[in-house]
């Protein structure tokens, strides 16, 4: 059964290349790490909400954009194994050497999800 890992981050808005540009070479390092797709979604109707929402979830500030984007791999054990290359595979840094300028890892909301349905 795939395994799908979902992220809600806040970005510069003014970032959206550069963001652009992290994604498109992690990509490549996550599907040699065996991801089968990814996507990335820059928020372009994500509204405040009174109780919750994308934007209170993130923290997000004014000059920030929500982006949501997930990742499906064949399993658990396939995205485990690379979310643990993070801290040993050199060319995750060289992947976002400046992403603290760019993204807020630490506002980042991120899980690891089995499939109920999918079409």
């Amino acid at each position: 059964m795939t395994y799908v890992q979902g992220f809600l981050l806040p970005v510069k808005t003014a970032r959206k290349a550069d963001y652009k540009e992290i994604a498109e070479k992690s990509w490549v390092l996550f599907k040699e790490y065996g991801a089968l797709n990814c996507c990335e979604a820059w928020g372009v109707a994500v509204p405040d909400g009174k109780v919750t929402s994308f934007p209170m979830a993130v923290k997000k500030e004014d000059d920030e954009t929500v982006v949501f984007s997930w990742i499906v791999w064949p399993d658990q054990k396939t995205a485990d194994a690379c979310m643990a290359t993070m801290e040993s595979d050199p060319r995750w840094e060289e992947v976002m050497p400046n992403a603290n300028e760019i993204m807020s890892m630490k506002r980042m909301i991120f899980g690891g999800f089995e499939p109920l349905v999918s079409y």
